[in-house]
């Protein structure tokens, strides 16, 4: 049985993971029959096919967790519990939306409280967490390719710190919108979807934080 233990780097490596047709965009209706089956087995008691799932979906699971929270520590906090209330769940699940969309939205409601508390804590570490250690975070993204050029490479961490520090301004809904459109390339009609609600009102939470976005980012772009 799958043991709830978060992998020790951002997802499986490839030769670790299961082979399974998981459901994508474009996928055919064999995929999506060959995972339905595997839901209902696990939905059976079948730990087997309940492990495949996990690592199916681990990867995506912690990069959005992690995309979200910008922590490691926080993202594999994330998987763990998600992947917990699906094993609890799993039962409930009636194939009324994909698999996709209902894990992702035990994922970003998992976030979305977890950056609400954040903002009633009003606390954001000045350190981020990197698979190298904690690390400052106006040193911590420095873009490749720049670090010979010592004004490119101040321009560059000037640039990240300047957007991190509008994503923690942004509402949780915001910001998820943003991270899920920007970082994972989900179309809005699946944001929306995950989200509960619409694809116009995706589109309408896209724009507010994209407008933020600008205005602060004004004289970099």
């Amino acid at each position: 049985m799958w043991s709830g233990d978060a992998p020790s780097q951002a997802g499986m490596t490839a030769q670790s993971a299961v082979p399974i047709a998981v459901r994508r965009p474009g996928a055919g209706t064999a995929d999506v029959q060959d995972e339905a089956a595997l839901i209902r087995s696990a939905q059976q008691g079948d730990h087997s096919a309940f492990e495949r799932l996990v690592h199916a979906y681990d990867q995506n699971v912690l990069r959005l967790a992690y995309n979200l929270l910008r922590s490691h520590e926080d993202a594999r906090d994330i998987y763990q519990e998600a992947f917990l209330r699906v094993h609890r769940n799993l039962n409930n699940f009636r194939f009324d939306c994909s698999f996709h969309t209902w894990l992702y939205r035990i994922v970003t409601n998992l976030c979305l409280d977890h950056l609400r508390k954040r903002k009633v804590r009003k606390e954001e570490p000045t350190t981020l967490e990197t698979e190298d250690g904690a690390k400052d975070r106006m040193t911590a993204f420095a873009e490749e390719g720049v670090q010979g050029d010592p004004q490119r490479q101040l321009v560059s961490r000037q640039l990240r710190d300047r957007i991190d520090n509008v994503l923690l301004q942004l509402t949780p809904r915001e910001r998820a919108v943003f991270e899920m459109r920007h970082h994972d390339g989900m179309r809005l009609r699946a944001i929306g979807e995950i989200l509960g609600t619409t694809e116009e009102a995706a589109k309408n939470c896209l724009f507010r934080a994209t407008q933020k976005m600008r205005a602060a980012l004004g004289d970099f772009i």
